[in-house]
């Protein structure tokens, strides 16, 4: 089993930036998830410039929300607000994520937040992004992820698509991150995990 190249992917945090998307799509990048809101009322102005370069590049582009304890439900449908106004919430385009890495985020908030998303949006597919040992301690995606969830694990053991931990519905590995010339702020790179393909995280 080999990482499929077409079908690599990159995410970035909150005020990370890509210089030259066309570059990035040129070595076979598919998709990226970008970090466009925070809490129930915090966005970063300049992702919607990444949206919009990303998406004229030809990647598959999504939303990212980062989570912060309590009200699960105001920040799933400010995160909606957001996406609609952006863009990404159209066939094609890959599923809005949550990034649960904040202390006192837990599994009741991440299933009020899918149920929240889903019917503030009209979409059922759904990301799910967490450190390594959040899936081990944390969190137990058997309470909330049905068939439409795709977990995203984040270990940086460099080897894509190839965690070293399962479970069913895990779809997406954040192997490493990148620095340097036309990479400013933390971003990961990511790979899908088999069976899951392109089409089982998108819209």
């Amino acid at each position: 089993m080999t990482e499929d190249r077409s079908e690599r992917g990159l995410n970035l945090s909150l005020h990370a930036t890509v210089d030259d998307w066309d570059t990035v799509r040129g070595d076979a990048v598919h998709f990226s998830s970008i970090t466009v809101t925070e809490n129930v009322n915090w966005s970063d102005s300049g992702a919607e410039r990444q949206i919009a370069a990303a998406q004229r590049a030809g990647i598959r582009a999504g939303i990212r929300h980062y989570a912060r304890p309590g009200a699960a439900h105001d920040q799933a449908e400010f995160c909606v607000r957001l996406g609609k106004q952006l863009g990404v919430f159209g066939p094609g385009s890959l599923a809005p994520a949550l990034d649960v890495d904040a202390v006192g985020v837990d599994d009741r908030f991440v299933k009020t937040w899918i149920k929240a998303l889903r019917h503030a949006s009209g979409i059922r597919r759904v990301l799910i992004y967490a450190p390594y040992d959040y899936w081990l301690r944390r969190l137990h995606p058997d309470k909330w992820a049905d068939a439409d969830v795709v977990l995203w694990v984040s270990r940086h053991n460099g080897i894509p698509g190839r965690p070293g931990w399962f479970h069913p519905r895990l779809g997406l590995h954040q192997h490493t991150e990148v620095q340097g010339p036309g990479f400013d702020g933390p971003i990961g790179m990511d790979a899908l995990v088999y069976p899951f393909t392109l089409a089982d995280v998108t819209i």
